[in-house]
């Protein structure tokens, strides 16, 4: 799970300005979910035909390379501008594709959570991560 850095920390000592700060700490905290929430996730991926390339991708992941540039290296979807999918609703992505992006915590490019080992649909074998929910 993210570090909630950005909202409660800074709250306390605002005085009376604290009331807005934690209004939107709440939607923070529904933007961030918690795992299996909301309808739509930001989604980002790498798919990849063969097993053996996600692999290779996967190794780069693991190595520290950030997301979007090992998307654009080894993803052969058309997504390749960092395999930014956009917002995804329920109902509108594969079943395992689905399950496992509902299940993601939300995380950043430089620090991914992402699916480990890969997920296999009838497009390829895909690495998800996300980047919002709502």
């Amino acid at each position: 799970m993210p570090p909630k850095s950005k909202g409660k920390g800074g709250d306390g000592g605002k005085g009376g300005k604290g009331g807005g700060a934690s209004g939107s700490d709440s939607s923070d905290k529904k933007a961030q979910g918690p795992k299996g929430g909301g309808n739509a996730v930001k989604v980002r991926h790498i798919l990849c035909e063969k097993h053996s390339k996600i692999t290779e991708a996967m190794e780069k992941l693991k190595s520290g390379m950030r997301f979007s540039e090992v998307a654009s290296q080894y993803s052969e979807d058309k997504a390749r501008q960092g395999g930014d999918l956009g917002w995804m609703t329920r109902g509108s992505m594969v079943g395992p594709f689905q399950e496992a992006a509902f299940a993601l915590s939300v995380s950043t490019m430089d620090k991914p959570a992402y699916t480990d080992p890969p997920i296999k649909t009838k497009f390829g074998y895909h690495i998800i991560m996300v980047e919002g929910r709502k």
